[in-house]
């Protein structure tokens, strides 16, 4: 792959020539207001000349797997940190792995297919905000946007957006990448040691005594799998797994400095991560994040929320996916626990009308999220759970496909979202509220979670 990020001839698409840099003639929404734009650019030339982090050839396998996710042959767990740290420790990034492991393995065994484990993860540190300020005690400052901005302390040095932090952001995720890869392909990831991790849960966890029998029929099929001479000494497909890394395209100037064109195809990619997604709020057909993303190759994703339209899905298919290529799009839908059922079918239908092969993947967090009594923003684990209940229901009545889950978890013990096995109640939020900006699942809720969704698999193919 060239790595290098000068600006490529334009390529037909969509109606118009595409470059990388072809989103700066569109509105761009949620971009930070750099204080020095020289030292902005300068920081960006800097990383036009740094190695791509994810190579193009691993963005097509994933495409290939999500291709699959579409047809039915497999599902998609996406799952990570709601907004990464700079101070994310070693022991937090394999816990945050082995909570999402963890849950594959259940899910494997009850879809029947295989699972595509995506992280939140390695690129994750810019978030969209609702206001450009945010005040308190009377004092007005910028609103924190992320460490790949500012930071998340309240002062104005905290918070005026330091272009440096694009650097560190780079080399965050390089870090974070190489230990992924260690552990994923290291033995880390054997199925036996999953296997083990789940069992534990099941003992432990008040809510893991339910899932006895669930996890005696994983034991009974590891063991005849054992019995059979297949294990993970001896097979390499049980002792590694594929992992693939995304975070929300939002930050379009770092986006478009870790592009690079495959030297293989002519192609170009996003060599920030393998899939890219664009949020709810920077969807707009005519606006630069779209316009960014219809010219890279990667897998590309799209959150959709309740005010979402058929004609707003059409627009966002023929920007992204002209050729209705399977696995190339992904709309990730954020509906809300007791609005899925009625919004989401005619969307389903329209795109499927329209010809278009897009995975359907399920966000039950963001539509569910609201501020205890006690000021703590939070979710109901109840509520995660009836949205992806409601979200495959509307996929049963329509016909169409469930193609996944996109979840924001850590491996950590906090204390950010309520109900789950251990009955989280609001006076407990306060014990361990980590987050720098959405409550996360954490890994004891995550883990429930998958053999909830072992049921509901289950369920609904009695």
């Amino acid at each position: 792959m060239d790595t290098s990020a000068v600006s490529p001839p334009s390529t037909p698409g969509s109606g118009r020539d595409w470059s990388p840099r072809s989103w700066r003639d569109c509105p761009a929404l949620q971009q930070p207001e750099w204080p020095d734009p020289v030292e902005h650019q300068r920081v960006l030339d800097e990383l036009g000349t740094m190695p791509p982090l994810v190579f193009a050839g691993e963005a097509r396998q994933l495409t290939d797997q999500l291709a699959a996710v579409a047809r039915g042959e497999a599902f998609l767990l996406q799952a990570g940190d709601c907004a990464e740290s700079f101070n994310t420790s070693a022991d937090s990034i394999r816990d945050r792995l082995r909570v999402i492991l963890q849950m594959a393995v259940v899910l494997t065994y009850y879809t029947g297919v295989p699972v595509v484990k995506v992280g939140r993860i390695a690129g994750q540190f810019a978030k969209p905000r609702s206001s450009e300020t945010e005040t308190i005690d009377g004092v007005e400052l910028p609103s924190f946007r992320g460490h790949i901005i500012n930071d998340i302390g309240f002062s104005r040095e905290d918070r005026t957006p330091d272009p440096r932090r694009l650097l560190t952001a780079y080399n965050r995720a390089a870090a974070t990448l190489n230990l992924l890869r260690a552990f994923t392909k290291g033995g880390f990831a054997a199925l036996s040691k999953v296997h083990q991790w789940n069992r534990e849960f099941v003992a432990a966890s008040p809510a893991g005594r339910r899932y006895e029998d669930l996890a005696d029929e994983i034991d009974r099929a590891v063991q005849f799998m054992e019995a059979c001479g297949i294990s993970s000494d001896t097979l390499s497909e049980l002792r590694q797994v594929d992992f693939y890394t995304s975070h929300e395209a939002l930050l379009l100037g770092y986006e478009e400095a870790l592009t690079r064109q495959d030297s293989l195809t002519g192609d170009w990619y996003d060599c920030s991560a393998h899939m890219l997604w664009i949020g709810e709020r920077t969807r707009q057909a005519d606006g630069a994040h779209i316009e960014f993303l219809r010219g890279v190759q990667n897998p590309i994703g799209c959150k959709i929320g309740p005010t979402a339209t058929a004609a707003d899905l059409l627009a966002i298919c023929r920007a992204l996916d002209p050729d209705g290529r399977a696995g190339r799009l992904t709309f990730i839908t954020r509906m809300g626990a007791d609005r899925v059922i009625d919004l989401l079918p005619p969307l389903l239908s329209a795109v499927g009308d329209a010809g278009h092969q897009v995975v359907w993947a399920c966000d039950p967090m963001h539509a569910n999220t609201f501020t205890a009594d006690n000021g703590r923003k939070t979710r109901h684990f109840d509520d995660v759970l009836a949205e992806v209940s409601g979200f495959f229901a509307a996929h049963r009545y329509v016909g169409t496909t469930p193609g996944g889950v996109h979840l924001e978890l850590t491996g950590d013990d906090v204390t950010e979202c309520l109900g789950g096995g251990a009955e989280l109640a609001v006076d407990d939020l306060g014990d361990r509220y980590e987050t720098m900006c959405d409550p996360r699942l954490n890994g004891s809720q995550s883990v429930d979670l998958a053999f909830r969704l072992a049921e509901l698999f289950r369920d609904g193919t009695r």
